[in-house]
């Protein structure tokens, strides 16, 4: 899962238009001329299911990792958003805004103790932007993100403050997240995703700022989820971790919170192990997430518990992060303010893993 909106900000006519998220109960979502099609079980077809799915109303490529960097790690994210906006699909105008690309971009460095970031927006077409049907392949000026034949991964990112260029392996199968790739994100079957993960990405990075230029080898995660209708309209938001551990395993986990107090609308997590294909999933009951460490933003005074203990089954996992402030402020694209963070994974007291913690609705609650 990735952030998608929420919280304060500007006009929320603009903002609704720049990033459009269902968050309403109805099987079948209609705004300004628009249907969104349904989420419903299927079978995911491959390479077609890596490309984009432009009918439905939100998508996104969200990729995380961790560099082998030297004299300390860090963290990066990169994640390239596609959604469908309400825009009457019969306006012929070229000019009209169907489909907009949004694009975030990331730096985690401990050193500095708060995220180099930067972010894009656009409306598809014209060469400048946009998101292929047929793979992996989403742009934004000069920005971009494509799956190769060889089934590995190619990103340069010409950010404001940094340049990232990376190539990512993949070192195992996809991982079909929920059943098969279809995700339920609440208790009506409207409220899911069509989901996969691929983990443990072999990533060789090469990093410049301020001139200077890194080279680093890491280990990445990627998520490709695409929707119409998402949330229950009670939810506040959600934590979540995508998690590579070191013995190979994958491991996710989230949570949807509720606006009040109470136990979360759902919860879910997956397992696969390193030497074998099939993906344990854990149900609702089995799931359970409590803080730890809380952080206050200085800048939304938003609260946040960056560090968790996260119990899936039996066993029982703590996320530490790389460093407190990793909060992101997207109010000027996507829409949301939220908490994303390199983070460590242990278990019984010793590291088992990294990868990345996300918590949306903490600012205020998700809402279109």
């Amino acid at each position: 899962m990735s952030a998608l909106r929420g919280g304060p900000g500007p006009d929320p006519r603009r903002r609704a238009l720049l990033f459009a998220l269902a968050m309403a109960p109805a099987w079948r979502w209609a705004e300004g001329g628009v249907v969104y099609p349904e989420v419903r079980p299927r079978p995911l077809v491959f390479p077609r299911d890596h490309g984009a799915h432009p009918d439905y109303r939100i998508e996104w490529w969200y990729l995380t990792g961790w560099l082998d960097a030297e004299p300390r790690p860090l963290g990066f994210q990169i994640t390239f958003f596609r959604t469908r906006t309400p825009i009457d699909p019969e306006n012929p105008s070229r000019f009209a805004a169907h489909q907009l690309i949004i694009a975030h971009a990331a730096i985690a460095d401990p050193e500095r103790g708060a995220l180099l970031k930067d972010e894009r927006v656009a409306r598809a077409g014209f060469g400048l932007a946009g998101a292929s049907e047929a793979d992996t392949e989403v742009w934004l000026d000069r920005w971009s993100f494509r799956r190769s034949g060889d089934g590995g991964y190619a990103c340069a990112i010409p950010a404001r403050g940094f340049d990232l260029r990376f190539t990512a392996r993949p070192t195992q199968p996809l991982l079909l997240q929920g059943t098969d790739g279809f995700s339920r994100k609440g208790p009506e079957i409207e409220q899911a995703s069509y989901y996969y993960s691929q983990p443990q990405l072999a990533v060789e990075a090469e990093l410049t700022r301020e001139g200077k230029t890194l080279r680093a080898p890491g280990r990445a995660w990627l998520d490709h989820e695409w929707s119409s209708t998402l949330l229950d309209p009670a939810a506040a938001g959600w934590d979540w971790i995508g998690m590579n551990l070191d013995d190979g395993s994958a491991l996710t986990a989230f949570q949807i919170r509720r606006r009040e107090s109470g136990p979360p609308i759902y919860a879910y997590a997956s397992l696969r192990g390193p030497d074998s294909p099939q993906v344990h999933t854990f149900a609702p009951p089995e799931v359970d997430f409590e803080p730890l460490a809380r952080w206050t933003s200085p800048r939304t005074r938003a609260v946040y518990p960056v560090a968790q203990s996260i119990r899936v089954g039996d066993r029982v996992f703590e996320t530490q992060p790389l460093f407190e402030d990793q909060e992101l402020d997207s109010r000027g694209s996507a829409g949301a303010i939220y908490w994303e963070g390199a983070s460590r994974l242990s278990e019984g007291g010793r590291l088992a893993g990294r990868g990345y913690l996300e918590m949306t609705g903490y600012a205020a609650p998700m809402r279109l």
